[in-house]
This record gives structure tokens, sequence and C-alpha cells, in this order.
């Protein structure tokens, strides 16, 4: 089972990640936010890209479920914490994690031309 102690020491430890509130959350952030943290700690919210919260939705709906709003279509995806182990979590959050990397490599090389 994963906690919010569990969430935040691994997204920190994610290169050039910065916490920030974010409304009644927690936001971790690179260039963009690629997961925030209910103020509960008991959810967390990470951006997929929509075929991996496809298939992650449907691997394991106990734990991971699309935010039910615009948000959930873009890839937003809700997890419960006490649903999945550490190592779950880790592959969550680096995979947000690379989906934002990508984007603020992509904005370095956009200006540069």
């Amino acid at each position: 089972m994963a906690t919010s102690r569990d969430f935040r020491r691994i997204a920190m430890s994610l290169e050039g990640t910065r916490e920030a509130p974010h409304f009644d959350k927690t936001a971790f952030k690179v260039a963009r936010i690629y997961a925030s943290l209910a103020a509960d700690g008991l959810t967390a919210n990470v951006k997929f890209a929509p075929e991996e919260q496809a298939f992650k939705s449907m691997m394991a709906p106990q734990a991971f479920a699309p935010v039910p709003n615009a948000w959930g279509r873009q890839g937003w995806t809700t997890i419960l914490l006490e649903a999945i182990d550490v190592s779950e979590l880790r592959d969550a959050l680096e995979t947000a994690w690379r989906h934002a990397t990508k984007k603020k490599t992509a904005k370095k090389k956009k200006c540069t031309n």
C-alpha cells in the first residue's frame, strides 16, 4: 500500500521537480504540473497519455480512474493510493514526469529555432 509520504518522496526524487500549492492540492511540476496530491493524502492525480490512462484503468480499476471531467479526457487520472504498491506508484509518477519533461524539451527547441 502506497502513502502520501511515498508519493511526495518519489515525486521529489525526480529531476527538476518542484512542489507548490495548487488550489486545495499540492502540485508537483517540472515545466508543467504532472501530478497533484489531494489535501487528505488519500488520492493523487497524474497526467498520462490517454492510452496509458485507459490501460491502467482497465487493468486496475480499483486503483486508477479518469478524472471525471474534461481533464480526465486529456489523460488526468486519479490514483487511490492505498490500492497500489510503491513500485506501481513509482511507475505512474515516472511516466507522468517523462511526459512533462518532454514538453519542457520541446518548448526549449521551439524557442531556439
